[in-house]
């Protein structure tokens, strides 16, 4: 029985970025299907690492965003010399990232040149934006031998649940288990307020969606306390507000019994469309041509203002149209229709 082809990929450090990365596994798994992939990536990500199939084994990366510990980097290497890996795929682009895989004496070390990794990574692409605009391209593009065209249509990533995990999470969080609509509001956003859809506006739609015999969910992290309150109060306290209270694979858990799920960019987003829930997802100041949700199901609601996209954390023209402009209406009209369509379906 011959070894299977060993692989560690060495993840990103983002939410939005390790959903994307899903799409580079799956085309691994695609071209070989007996190969073994590992992935380092920060602990926060490990519960998002098991709901995806095509991961043998997520390793717990010491390290802190942005931190050098070469010492660390060299241990942490030599100790994966055992595990005779044939190749590296180096997703983020900066020296350190490349340091452990050469220090494991992997003899493959696929990434795009970054900050001048040669040497380091001695499978080295250029990156040509204009070929490869999106992050999906980006990353399923080192999981092919170099100057290999992408197919065209890149796997989208899919997480998948089982249901006692997601009656546990149901049960853990009092929330009954009902055949009632769910939405679920996403309303917090890692870079700043240009990309967060205002409260006043989460707020109307919830309490449009409760009128309506809808249970509304408020899902974020410690950061969305305050909004989510907002929220909450501004509707009569309707809503489940559940932001800082639930760990990232509960939220998988609870994303994936909602009817509708409504998100700005953010890692959200992304964990919602690869659970093929309907989603409309709004964007402010990014741009949906770069990191759109991966999936059938989603709605992209942007104005696309002259001003936008701006990459900004907050409005420089001190106004936001770009979000206060997008009416609840309108959002509320696009969860219709996805609803309409997967009815069809």
């Amino acid at each position: 029985m011959s070894t299977p082809y060993r692989i560690l990929v060495i993840g990103p450090s983002w939410i939005g970025d390790m959903m994307m990365a899903q799409s580079l596994f799956m085309l691994l798994k695609q071209n070989n299907p007996d190969c073994c992939i590992d992935v380092l990536a920060p602990g926060w990500s490990l519960p998002l690492l098991v709901h995806m199939p095509e991961v043998s084994e997520a390793i717990r990366s010491p390290f802190q965003h942005g931190e050098a510990g070469l010492r660390q980097r060299y241990l942490l290497g030599k100790s994966l010399r055992g595990r005779h890996y044939d190749q590296a795929v180096i997703l983020p682009n900066s020296m350190k990232s490349a340091l452990v895989p050469y220090w494991a004496r992997i003899p493959l070390r696929t990434g795009f040149v970054g900050e001048m990794r040669y040497g380091l990574v001695n499978d080295a692409r250029k990156l040509n934006t204009d070929t490869l605009p999106k992050t999906v391209m980006r990353f399923t593009s080192l999981g092919l031998p170099a100057r290999q065209t992408l197919p065209e249509n890149i796997p989208l990533p899919r997480l998948a649940t089982n249901e006692l995990d997601i009656s546990a999470s149901l049960d853990t969080l009092n929330l009954a288990d009902t055949h009632t609509p769910v939405l679920a509001l996403c309303p917090g956003a890692e870079f700043g307020p240009a990309k967060q859809w205002p409260a006043r506006h989460l707020a109307t739609l919830a309490n449009d969606r409760l009128d309506q015999g809808w249970r509304v969910w408020l899902l974020g992290s410690d950061k969305d306390v305050d909004i989510c309150a907002s929220i909450t109060s501004s509707t009569n306290d309707r809503c489940k507000n559940l932001a800082g209270k639930t760990e990232l694979g509960q939220v998988i858990d609870l994303m994936s019994r909602a009817t509708a799920i409504v998100s700005n960019d953010s890692g959200l987003m992304h964990i919602a469309a690869a659970l093929d829930k309907p989603l409309v997802a709004i964007y402010g100041s990014s741009d949906p041509d770069f990191t759109p949700p991966l999936s059938n199901k989603v709605e992209i609601l942007s104005l696309r203002l002259s001003c936008s996209p701006c990459f900004k954390r907050k409005c420089p023209l001190g106004h936001l149209d770009c979000l206060n402009k997008l009416e609840p209406e309108r959002v509320g009209n696009a969860i219709d229709l996805l609803l309409e369509k997967e009815s069809n379906d």
